[in-house]
Parts: C-alpha cells; structure tokens; sequence
C-alpha cells in the first residue's frame, strides 16, 4: 500500500511520477540558518549593550559613576524582587490549584468540551506554567523599577522634626513612607487579584469549578484556595482603609478657600475619619469569615460579611460624610471650617518657605511733608532703575557682538550684578544653523563650540541708545579682562553632539587676520579611540560614521548632555531644575549657575500648586523653558546650587539649605554627589541669587495665603492676583524683575540686589502690595520676603492703569506717534516699580526699532509719581522733571492738577491758549472715547476716536507752533 501511494500521480499540479522526499536541511543550511540566529541574538544584544554602555560611560566621565551605579543596582534590585514575589505568587497559585483538582471529572458536556483543552495542555503544562509566571514577574519587576525613587527615600529618609496637626506624626511618615506602603498595598493587591485569576481558569479547566454541571458548582478544595485568596484581599483592604486615614491629611479636594486645597475638613475629620476606622474592623471581620471557609466549607458566612463590607462602604464611608456635610457644615460653614483652614494655613506657608513673610502696611502716596529737592537725592539712592531690558535688547547684542552669523545669543539675557553694578550679560554661542555650509563634519567637528562674553550696563545706555557694553567684541575684553577661558562648549543653545581632540581641527573664531583653530584639551566627554566605544555611539546616536570616519583618531572625544539642565538633570535625577540657567565669569571659567528645587507632594495640610502653571509669565510662552510643566508639588525649597563649567563641562553640586530633610534623604542615597555649602567660593558666592522659578511659585501662593486669619481666608475678600504684564498684549502674568534697590526699614544701609513684583486686588487693577525678596546671598537677609500691603480705601493705581495713563496722555501719545513715523516700531520695556517715601515710582524704558534697524534703541523713558508724569530722552532728566528739578522737554499736565497758585509743576504759557486748551481738550474726548470703544469691542468707532485724536493734536501742535514762532523783527 506504501508503494503504492508513493505512485500515485501529485495532486499538486506539478509533473506526474514519484513525490520528492521531504528531509532535514543539509547541514550547511543548517550551519548559514545557526550562524545568522546568533548573529540576531548577537545584534539585538548589542543594541541593548549599546544604552547601557554610553550611559556608563557619560556618567564616568563626569565623575558621577555613583550617580548610575546606586541608580542602577536599586531598579536590578527592586525588579528582582518584586519580580519574582509576583511571578511565585501567580506560579504557587496555578500549581496549587492544579494539584488540588478533582481525581474525575464529571461526565457532562461541559466537562468533555473541556478535555480537549486539558488534553493539548498537558505535555506543556511546565512550560505553560513557567511562561506566565515569567510574564506576570517581568512585568511586576518592570514596574517595582519603576519605584526607585520611592525606595531610595522610604530607606533613607530623614525626619523633617515637624509633626502634622491630626495625627501628631512626623512630616517624614507621609512623604517618606506613606508612598511606600502604598506601592506595597497596589503591589499586594495586584499579585492577589492576578492568582485568583489564574487559580480560577486552572481549577475551572480542571473541574475543581463547574459552570453547567449537575452537582455542586466547586469542590472543597478550589472553595478553601479560592476563599484563602479573597480572605488576603480583603486583608488588603481593611490595610488600605487604615491607610487611607492617614492619607486625609494629604488628600487634594475642591473647596472655595482654596483650588488646590490639601488636608482635613471638618467633614473629613468628623466623618470620613470614623468611618474608615469603623471600615477597618468590618472588613477584618470579613477577612476572618473568608479564611474560616477553610474548616465551613461553605460560602454563605463569607458573601454575607463581603456584601455587609460593601453596604458598609457606601452608607458610611459616601453616604454619611454627605450627610454631615449637607447638615452640619453648610449651615454654619465659617465655624465649622476655620480651625482646619487655620491648619492649612500654617502648613502651606512652612511648606512653600513663605512663613517669614514680613508684611507692612504702606500708604501708597507720597509724604506731603518731604522736601522736594531731598526726594531727587533719595530717588537716587533708593533704587539703581535697569533701563536695559533684557527681554528686549537680546536683538542688539546680536547685531552688535554677533560678529559671524554661526553666533547667536539668547533671546532672554541674563542680569546679574558686576563691582556693585546691575549688568546685563549674553554668552555668545553656536547657531548651528548660521554655518556657511551645514554637513557631517562641519556640524560636528568643525563648528563646535561659541566664543566670549558680552556685558553692558544695566542702568544706562549710549547717547545713541545702544547697549553700554562693558565687555565686547572677539576675542570679548573690557571688564572682565581677556586671560579667561572664553570657549563655549556648553551653553543652553548646544544641543548637537560635537566630536573633539582628534585629527580634525575646530575652528576657533575669525579676527581681521584670517580664521584661528584650536583643538580641545579639556578632560570633558567620552573617548572613542576604543572600537567599542564608537560602535556603541555610532549605534546610539544613528552615526554610522562614528564608526569608520577617518576624522576619529586619537584623543578624540565626543560631547553630548551639552546644554546646563540636561547635565544637571541627569547627574542629579532627584531634582527639579530651574527653567532659568545663567551665566557668570567666576575665577577666570565661564560657570553656567543653575538652581535646582527638592519637592514633594505629600506634606501634609500644605495646598499643593501645578509648577508649571505657577511659573508661567509673558516671557515663557516661547523665550525661555517653564519649570516642571505637569508637576503636582506642596513643598518646595532651593536645596541646590549647581554650576557647569562652559569649557570642559564640569557639574558641581553644592548644599544651599542646609536644613532641607528631602535633601538630607537624598544625600544619604547618593553620598559624596553633593558637596556642603563651605565649598562655595567667594567669587561664585558673589553671583548668586534668588531664583526666579522659586519667588513665581510662592507669589502665587502669597495671593492667598499672605492672609492668616481663617475667616478673612474664607471669605476670599482679600485675595489677590498677579497681574498681567502691562507692556504685552498676551495676558499673561508679568514677569518678577531683578533690581539693586532698598526697601522701607531696610536693615542694609545700601541698595540690595532684589527680585520683585506687584499684585493687584482679584478682578481690579488698582495696586494691593509691593513684593520684593532680598536676592544677594552677602547680606545677612537673604531669602527674607517683604510685603507692602497697600490701602484699599484709597487705590493706588496699578501697572495696568499707570500703562493706561501714558498710553493716554495727549502730548506723550504724540511724541510715541512721532517716533512710530515710518516704518518703526515701539517696544516697552520693563516697567519697574520703586517704593519712595510712601508712594510709588515708576519707571519704563521705551525703546525704537527703526525700518532701516534690526535692533531696538532706547530713546524715551516714562516716569510716574504721585500724579507727575515725565517722558524724556534720559532718567535723570524724567526723574528730574517729575520732581520739579527741571522743566519738561514735553509737558505732561499732572494727574491731579494743583488746587493752590503755585503747586505743581510749572504751566507753559502755550497751555492757556484758547486755541490750545480747546484742542487738548478734544483729544482728552478722543481718548475717552476710543477706551470706550475699545472696551465694547467697536472698532468702527475706535478708528474714528483715533482720527479725531490725531487731528486734535496736530491742531494743538500747530496753535502752539503759531505762538512760540519768533516774531518778525523781533
């Protein structure tokens, strides 16, 4: 019959005759397929390697090794562990359920249907079982990895010695431990659920569980597995109700005192607190029911207390906390609520470092009693006005110092302070897209790095209005000498890798005599004459001429992390980074400064606030980076001082607040990273300063919580807002502006570097206080926050309605048309506020872009005080004018006009002209008019006040024309 059928013709199609045998591959098939399954294997292992290697090696050459290895050894240990908890968990559980099924299945139509799938198990039952339980723990371990961090501080934490109002623990319980236990408790639960999974599907293929089968629906053994498993999980949950007590006191909820508010209400303590208490004994209670099920075997007891634990959860635990709510607290809301909102309080100002805030009262008006000549002398000593925006000039310093187009600076500078001088300072880095010719070797070997510091003053400009520059040009000299190391190769705009120190010569810059190279010799990057090493870069970085380019050889290098916040970040991971870096010239380095934040969000009581919203002003949206975009934060401190060397790339990380528990915790983590405040050299201690990130936080916080009396808290009648920046059209938050200045009842007796802002009343615009932090950490107050609360029975007028007020005075509108003729452009700058003898200066820089000019000039500064307003080529000849030292180039009638001969500033004859006064006040009419237009959204209407005013002022121009002309023979 066999022969036969091997001559049977091929059904196939093919040729009629014998089938062709079907055996093994020859061996060197065999051998080809073997070698090319090793290579894959080989491959993707390398691909692998490749991650893994060229992070060892950055964090080697930065001597952050520690850094990776802690970091590395923590996820290995963490995924280890709960990896095989859980993979031996659901592996127990599948083989106990296998080896508890019945001896004989039920003959039924259920059970014959299931044979087949026992049948077809069977011979790989072993593996079946290896394979998910290896599932289940890579996945389990993949995210217990995940936790490092959680680990790192539950083993290390350190108490804050602060205990929380409810349950008298310490800080460190809820934002060291209380995040473990409950990864512990998620992890418990998951593994629980995940074994009555699988025990359910194993005794059900096995019959121990039966669906439609005659007799009983599980038989005693899958009953005693299945009961011990449910009796762990409700175990789990009489633990989580226990937690779950704990966690009120940092539980987030929506309440009118607060959007963010965090910790106990009264409904929480008097209802949600008993209620989970009495939820803990019902479900141990449960528990006990489910594991008796081992002697009862039967399920009546068990479903009995389960359904009583769920009844239980919704009329206790939702039902009765409403009611309370709805009864005892609405009604009588205030009472009720303020020794928790007195709580909260306290507890966000400790946690956000706003507690020592000193608040003043100040009137907002000037002392009538003050001698004018006396207040010019005080406006001088009192504040150093930065004219210089450095939000607006970065276009100056481009067209100015840029000297080669592969140059660029940052669109936003830098103020810093030299010699006692307010400075505005821009490093001069690579544009890697001004290259005359963008290829591989041009982009990483040959352009590699910027060249020199440029500084100007910040408190005055040239006669022309161009930046007063300090240190300028290539190679940069001036105020900081020239013997400096003025290469950049790491700068907040290099983000491209760059290769170094091999054959291929870098360009330096260009003088008159031609193009200069250099080669590196700093200790920075990675060294690729190892073939590995540029196997494993070519890989990562998808160069596959790393590997082969001849432009490689000795002493080569590759740099890459290259910008201050990516270095900063990745060799300090625990840390939050400021959105601002800066540079300074420290000991002969270019240093960029960073500031870096510990955070939290499990302080207790404390509201917690979106880093990311809070930081945003009108210079984020596109100039510079926002801090934490998404990150949820109810503590935060300025822990960390960071320094990147601009040359060779060095990450210095130094202790700043000493008395930080969360960085405490971390430096037992990660010993030896941090180095302690005493290392911090004088020079560097010289430029550092209050960071902005930090001040924008807590002024939104100070909105609120300035207030410490619950009831006043509550009923939100002096809450504040920040703001939006008068200059821009955006409406967004101002910025908080970096200024040499002295407040009232100052203890220093000189200008202190400060970072300020001001804050308007919710929904006006009138000014409700003046903000000002001590930025200098020389002075003895650094860090110290003082508030001057303004009147609200008499408004002071706000940023918002002072820029309405110049935008709105006739003769200032005119001279802004005039210098708006052409093609050229007018840009605010920053409008600085100055408290001066009780009211409020302040000063704006106005700058000119002209059609023919790619940068601004400052030609004009505004200056208000106490209802005088000045608009004048220079600050000194504004604050003069405005404090009756010298008469006005362009005459500005004061905001309250004199009621007594004499008073105020002196009358231009012109200004009684009949002729004169009418076309004033028909421009005062076409103001008016076009703010009401413009506020109805009738821009119809507006064009035509803006015709009406314009033609108004032209007459009243040509009528004062007329009188002042020179008579004839005269």
């Amino acid at each position: 019959m066999r022969t036969l059928a091997f001559q049977m013709p091929d059904r196939g199609g093919g040729p009629s005759g014998p089938r062709m045998r079907v055996g093994r591959p020859s061996r060197r098939a065999r051998t080809l397929l073997l070698t090319l399954g090793v290579l894959a294997v080989l491959a993707m292992a390398f691909i692998m390697f490749a991650g893994f290697w060229t992070d060892w090696l950055w964090f080697r050459s930065v001597k952050y090794s520690s850094v990776f290895t802690t970091t590395l050894w923590t996820k290995i240990g963490l995924f280890a562990v709960f990896g095989l908890l859980m993979a031996g968990a659901v592996g127990l559980n599948v083989w106990l359920a296998y080896r508890l099924r019945p001896p004989l299945s039920a003959m039924s139509m259920e059970q014959q249907s299931l044979d087949r799938y026992r049948m077809s198990v069977a011979p790989y039952k072993k593996w079946l079982l290896l394979s998910i339980a290896a599932v289940v723990g890579l996945i389990a371990g993949a995210s217990a990895a995940g936790q490092w961090k959680t680990w790192l501080m539950y083993v290390n934490g350190v108490p804050f010695g602060k205990k929380d109002p409810q349950f008298h623990l310490d800080v460190s319980f809820y934002t060291f431990d209380l995040p473990w236990y409950r990864f512990l408790l998620g992890f418990g639960f998951a593994a629980v659920v995940l074994s009555v999974i699988a025990a359910v599907v194993v005794h059900y293929l096995y019959g121990g569980l039966r669906v439609t089968s005659p007799g009983a629906r599980a038989t005693a053994a899958a009953t005693g597995h299945l009961s011990v498993l449910l009796g762990l999980f409700v175990t789990f949950k009489a633990i989580a109700y226990w937690l779950d007590r704990y966690g009120l006191a940092v539980k987030s909820s929506d309440f009118k005192a607060s959007d963010n508010w965090t910790g106990l209400r009264y409904v929480d303590a008097n209802a949600y607190l008993p209620a989970k208490t009495i939820l803990v004994a019902i479900a141990a209670i449960c528990a006990v029911l489910f594991f008796a099920t081992l002697w009862r075997r039967t399920w009546q007891l068990p479903v009995i207390g389960f359904g009583l634990m769920v009844l239980s959860a919704i009329l206790i635990g939702g039902l009765y906390p409403a009611i309370v709510q709805k009864f005892q607290v609405q009604p009588n809301e205030q009472a009720k609520e303020s020794p928790y909102v007195e709580k909260n309080i306290k507890a966000t100002r400790d946690a956000y470092g706003i507690d020592g805030t000193d608040v003043k009262d100040y009137p907002g008006v000037p002392n009538a009693g003050t001698n004018k000549d006396q207040l010019r002398k005080t406006a001088d000593t009192t504040a150093s006005i930065r004219l210089l925006d450095p939000n607006i000039v970065s276009p100056a310093f481009q067209q100015l110092q840029q000297v080669k187009g592969y140059y660029a600076f940052p669109s936003t500078l830098a103020v810093d302070r030299y010699s006692g001088q307010d400075t505005v300072i821009g490093l001069r880095e690579l544009n890697i897209g001004g290259i005359p010719k963008n290829n591989w070797i041009n982009d990483h070997f040959r352009y590699t790095h910027g060249f020199g510091v440029v500084a100007a003053k910040g408190n005055t400009a040239t006669d022309k209005g161009a930046p007063d520059f300090t240190q300028s040009d290539l190679p940069s000299q001036g105020m900081f000498g020239k013997d400096f190391q003025q290469r950049i190769y790491y700068g907040e705009q290099t983000k491209q890798y760059s290769i170094v120190g091999g054959p291929q010569k870098e360009l330096d810059y260009s003088d008159d005599k031609g193009e200069k190279e250099t080669s590196y010799k700093g200790d920075s990057g990675v060294n690729l004459n190892n073939p590995v090493n540029r196997a494993a870069y070519a890989l990562a970085f998808s160069e596959p001429q790393i590997l082969y380019s001849g432009a490689i050889g000795e002493g080569s290098r590759i740099l890459y992390n290259r910008t201050p916040k990516d270095r900063v970040e990745a060799v300090a991971p625990w840390l939050t980074i400021d959105g601002a870096p800066y540079p300074a010239v420290v000991d002969g380095r270019i240093k960029w400064i960073v500031d870096a934040y510990t955070t939290t969000n499990g302080y207790p009581y404390a509201s917690r606030t979106t880093l990311g919203q809070s930081t945003a002003d009108s210079l984020t949206n596109s100039q510079r980076a926002v801090v934490a975009q998404e990150n949820r934060v109810n503590y935060i401190r300025n822990s960390v001082k960071a320094t990147v060397d601009a040359y060779d790339g060095t990450v210095d990380l130094y202790q700043w607040d000493t008395q930080d528990p969360v960085l405490k915790t971390w430096m037992k983590a990660f010993p030896g990273t941090v180095k302690p405040k005493s290392e911090i050299s004088k020079p560097l201690m010289d430029h550092l300063r209050y960071p902005q990130d930090l001040f924008k936080v807590q002024r939104e916080l100070l909105t609120r919580y300035h207030v410490t009396d619950p009831q006043t808290f509550l009923s939100g009648s002096e809450a504040w807002q920040v703001p939006d920046d008068p200059t821009t059209k955006a409406g967004t938050a101002v910025p908080p502006y970096y200024l040499s200045m002295k407040m009232p009842e100052q203890k220093e007796k000189d200008q202190v570097f400060s970072l300020t802002t001001t804050f308007t009343p919710n929904g006006r615009d009138n000014l409700s206080a003046f903000m000002a932090v001590n930025a200098d950490p020389g002075t003895p107050d650094y860090g110290k926050i003082r508030l001057l609360k303004l009147p609200t029975s008499s408004p002071v007028d706000g940023p918002k309605q002072v820029q309405s007020k110049f935008n709105s005075e006739p003769k200032i509108a005119e001279s802004i048309r005039l210098l708006r003729g052409g093609d050229s452009e007018v840009e605010y700058g920053n409008l600085l506020s100055v408290p001066l003898d009780g009211g409020m200066l302040y000063v704006e820089p106005v700058y000119v872009r002209s059609s023919g000019l790619k940068y601004p000039l400052l030609r004009k500064v505004l200056v208000t005080y106490g209802g005088q307003t000045a608009f004048e080529d220079t600050l000194e000849k504004a604050l003069n004018v405005v404090f009756g030292a010298e008469a006005p180039t362009t005459p500005v009638p004061p905001e309250n006009p004199p009621t007594k001969p004499g008073e105020g500033t002196v009358t231009p004859p012109t200004a009684q002209d009949p002729t004169v006064k009418a076309a004033l006040a028909d421009a005062q009419k076409a103001v008016e008019e076009a703010d009401k237009a413009m506020k109805a959204g009738d821009w119809t209407a507006y064009g035509k006040a803006q015709s009406d005013l314009q033609a108004a002022l032209k007459r009243a121009i040509d009528a004062e024309a007329k009188l002042t002309a020179p008579k004839p023979g005269g």
